[in-house]
């Protein structure tokens, strides 16, 4: 394999932590907007589900402090002693960009630089303030992932875009499940006011409204929205998207590299599978379930991954 281990290791953590900067900015936006809309209750209900899309109810348990904006949205941006907060994504976004500075362009490298020292800077922290952090986070993710579109098609390149998309696909089935099924508060009607806006939500999240409206036309719909973000493919963040692009890069990696083998074989097993996967049908028989397989193969994907390419 021309390229070292460790490099290909740091080139595909580095499109994971992006990925994950970049979702955890769109997760805090969309919280602080629902927020806006809700009553007290369903606001922090709002911020609870937040932690649970991130993993990281336990940890912001073990902090003694109440549920609420102001806490959470500190808790998931600017606190470094966790995995899932804004900042601590970008400091190991910058490490693995830095241990591999030589393989990414000047403009790929400056994203990541830009976006580090944005989160590094004095700031607020009111609501707009927050609104106003994540923004910036998003463009400089938009601007990493433009320059990697721009450079050169190589294994620097699929490096980066398989540890996105692997990223991405646990991403959006965290976000789904949480929301079919913790989010609604107590008490709130199911097609309710506060239901459409969780949804709605979810859709800016992964910026797919615009992509609901062309693709139904009967009004905003929970089926349609799930069956949007499992089987879609024209929609970049949903998981049949993420599966397709992991199987072309994995193709792409094995052509050039030479290495191909259990995450291969794994990878096209769950794309035939997903080729064939029926959103009413899933729902029907387990929505939470199904969503939870899938998170766990993706981690058994991840570490064949690691393994197929010698990352360990």
């Amino acid at each position: 394999m021309a390229m070292l281990s460790r490099t290909a290791a740091s080139l595909y953590w580095l499109g994971r932590y992006v990925e994950r900067a970049d979702f955890l900015a769109r997760l805090v936006e969309a919280t602080v907007r629902l927020d806006a809309l809700s009553s007290r209750p369903a606001g922090d209900a709002a911020w609870a589900s937040a932690l649970a899309v991130s993993y990281t109810e336990d940890s912001f348990a073990a902090t003694g402090q109440a549920v609420g904006q102001a806490s959470v949205a500190r808790f998931l941006t600017c606190d470094r002693s966790h995995a899932g907060s804004i900042l601590w994504c970008l400091d190991a976004a910058r490490n693995n960009a830095k241990a591999v500075r030589t393989a990414l362009t000047r403009d790929a490298w400056t994203a990541i630089n830009r976006a580090w020292i944005v989160f590094n800077s004095p700031r607020g922290e009111e609501g707009e303030d927050i609104l106003n952090l994540v923004e910036a986070i998003k463009a400089e993710a938009r601007g990493f992932e433009g320059a990697v579109q721009r450079m050169m098609k190589n294994e620097a390149t699929w490096f980066v875009q398989l540890g996105a998309a692997i990223e991405r696909a646990d991403n959006t089935a965290r976000l789904i499940d949480v929301k079919y099924h913790l989010l609604l508060p107590e008490g709130e009607r199911i097609g309710g006011a506060i239901d459409r806006d969780q949804w709605t939500t979810i859709l800016q999240t992964v910026s797919a409204v615009t992509a609901y409206r062309w693709l139904y036309s009967e009004g905003l719909k929970p089926a349609n929205v799930i069956e949007l973000l499992l089987s879609r493919g024209e929609v970049p963040r949903s998981l049949a998207a993420c599966v397709d692009e992991t199987v072309e890069m994995l193709n792409m990696l094995g052509k050039r590299t030479g290495f191909q083998g259990e995450a291969d074989r794994m990878a096209r097993a769950r794309l035939a599978r997903m080729q064939k996967t029926r959103a009413h049908e899933v729902i029907v028989s387990g929505l939470h379930e199904y969503l939870n397989a899938f998170i766990r193969e993706n981690a058994m994907l991840d570490a064949a991954i690691a393994r197929q390419f010698r990352f360990i």
